[in-house]
C-alpha cells in the first residue's frame, strides 16, 4: 500500500498521475490559501446550518447536508455560481441512485460568497487541469455532516467502494467531534488499496483521480458513547 501524506502542492498533480490519489496535510494547504488555522474554526460554522439528507436517512444514516453547483472558466479562472437543482450522479458511479435525481437544499448565500470557499475551489481548479484541460469544469460543492450516536448509523458512505463519475473528487477536513473511525481508503479499479487515511485535523485535504480510483469511508462512532459524534467534511468534484 502507497501512503501519500503530506505531500506538497507541487507534488499533487504527479501523485495524481502516478497513484490515482494524494493527501496533503493541513500545514501546506494553509501556506497555498494564505490560511491559518483559526479559520477553519470559523469557515466550520456553516456546518451548523446543514439540513438532513433525506434519503440517505432511508437506509438508516444520519446525514445533514447542502448543494451547491458552480462553473469553473479554465482560461481565467472566474467561478460562477449556477442555477440550484437536482442532484445527478452517472449511472455507472452510486448504485443507491440509479435513475433517481435526488433534490438538496442549496448552500446558503453566506456559504456560497465565501471565501475560503473559493479560495478551495480555486485551488482545485488548478489541479483539476494536470489532469484533463476542458475550457470549463462543472463544480459540485457538498458540505456534509454525520453524525452518530448510541441509537444512530453514522456511515460517510452509505453506497460503499464508489466512485463519483467524475473527473477529481476531493474531501477536506472540517471537523470532528468525540468520533472514532471514519477511515477514508482509495482503491484502483482492480480493487488494489493506493491510500488509506483517517482525516482528523481540520485542513487536511484528500484529492482523487476519480476516473482511475473508487473511494469509501468507514462509519464513525462516538468515542465517549454518551453523547453524539460528528464528522465534518467539504466535498468538492470537477467534472467538464
Amino acid at each position: 500500500m502507497n501512503h501519500r501524506v503530506g505531500a506538497p502542492l507541487g507534488d499533487v498533480a504527479r501523485s495524481l498521475n502516478a497513484l490515482g490519489a494524494c493527501l496533503v496535510a493541513p500545514a501546506e494547504l494553509n501556506r497555498a490559501l494564505g490560511t491559518t488555522p483559526e479559520v477553519w474554526n470559523t469557515f466550520g460554522r456553516h456546518w451548523d446550518d446543514l439540513r438532513p439528507d433525506h434519503y440517505a436517512a432511508e437506509l438508516g444514516t444520519r446525514r445533514l447536508r447542502r448543494y451547491g453547483h458552480f462553473c469553473f472558466r479554465t482560461a481565467d479562472g472566474v467561478l460562477e455560481r449556477l442555477p440550484h437543482g437536482v442532484f445527478v450522479q452517472p449511472e455507472q458511479s452510486n448504485h443507491l441512485y440509479v435513475d433517481r435525481d435526488r433534490l438538496f437544499e442549496p448552500l446558503t448565500e453566506s456559504f456560497a460568497a465565501d471565501q475560503v470557499l473559493h479560495a478551495v475551489m480555486g485551488l482545485l481548479g488548478g489541479v483539476a487541469q494536470a489532469l484533463d484541460d476542458p475550457p470549463r469544469w462543472h463544480v459540485k460543492v457538498t458540505p456534509f455532516r454525520v453524525v452518530a450516536g448510541a441509537d444512530v448509523h453514522g456511515d460517510p458512505t452509505p453506497e460503499g467502494l464508489h466512485r463519483d463519475g467524475v473527473t477529481l473528487v476531493s474531501s477536506l477536513m472540517i471537523n470532528r467531534r468525540n468520533a472514532t473511525g471514519g477511515e477514508s481508503s482509495v482503491f484502483d479499479t482492480a480493487g488494489n488499496p493506493v491510500l488509506t487515511a483517517t482525516l482528523t485535523e481540520p485542513g487536511t485535504l484528500l484529492v482523487g483521480d476519480d476516473r482511475r480510483t473508487l473511494h469509501r469511508v468507514t462509519p464513525i462512532h462516538p468515542d465517549d458513547p454518551g453523547l453524539p459524534a460528528h464528522r465534518d467534511v467539504l466535498v468538492v468534484t470537477f467534472a467538464s
